[in-house]
């Protein structure tokens, strides 16, 4: 795709409220080089060289997420060189079933990403992730297992049903006042006793 459609299809993602119709509008317009089922894309904007992009099933991606499918270094090599021998460097992302990007994370070219993979917020991956695995920080790097974040989560999630109730935090509902007036008492409770142990 050139620069006025990229253009074109990043003003009309950027329109479009829902997440969902989002993803529709971008696998009609076939803007990634291919894109599976239940994929969930926060972000508004899309990246350059978007057919580079494999995205398999049941993919989210959080706001902010940046695919680096390409770098420029050529334009400074060209011009400290007086040359035009330098070309773009350019790569794929290959993305495969059951991953969570979280926000603001960066994923350079030549990347793939396994199966059932958590990447945090704000990490830079930099070499390829392997199945079942969670990664963090940059560059990413190795934190658990994928079963071990699951029980975690598990544990977390019974862990606020029973403090907060079960239908604390349903699905679409957001956050409640009274569920936030709880949730910062409980945090200003959190960081004093983390003060005072800290003190000590």
């Amino acid at each position: 795709m050139n620069r006025k459609q990229r253009i074109f299809h990043t003003i009309r993602i950027m329109l479009i409220p829902s997440a969902g119709k989002r993803v529709a509008y971008m696998k009609k317009h076939k803007l990634f080089g291919e894109m599976g089922e239940n994929v969930h894309i926060q972000g508004r904007v899309l990246p350059l060289h978007s057919n580079l992009i494999h995205i398999h099933d049941d993919v989210k991606i959080a706001s902010n997420v940046t695919f680096l499918t390409h770098d420029i270094i050529h334009k400074m090599l060209n011009c400290k060189m007086d040359t035009d021998r330098f070309i773009e460097r350019v790569g794929c992302i290959e993305i495969m079933d059951h991953v969570f990007i979280g926000a603001g994370s960066q994923i350079m070219y030549n990347v793939r990403i396994g199966s059932n993979v958590i990447i945090a917020a704000g990490s830079i991956v930099t070499k390829d992730i392997p199945d079942n695995s969670v990664y963090a920080g940059v560059p990413a790097r190795y934190i658990c297992s994928f079963d071990e974040y699951l029980k975690k989560a598990e544990t977390y999630s019974e862990h606020f049903m029973d403090t907060y109730g079960a239908e604390a935090l349903r699905p679409g509902s957001g956050v409640s006042q009274e569920l936030a007036q709880k949730l910062y008492a409980d945090f200003q409770k959190q960081k004093a006793a983390a003060s005072q142990e800290h003190a000590e």
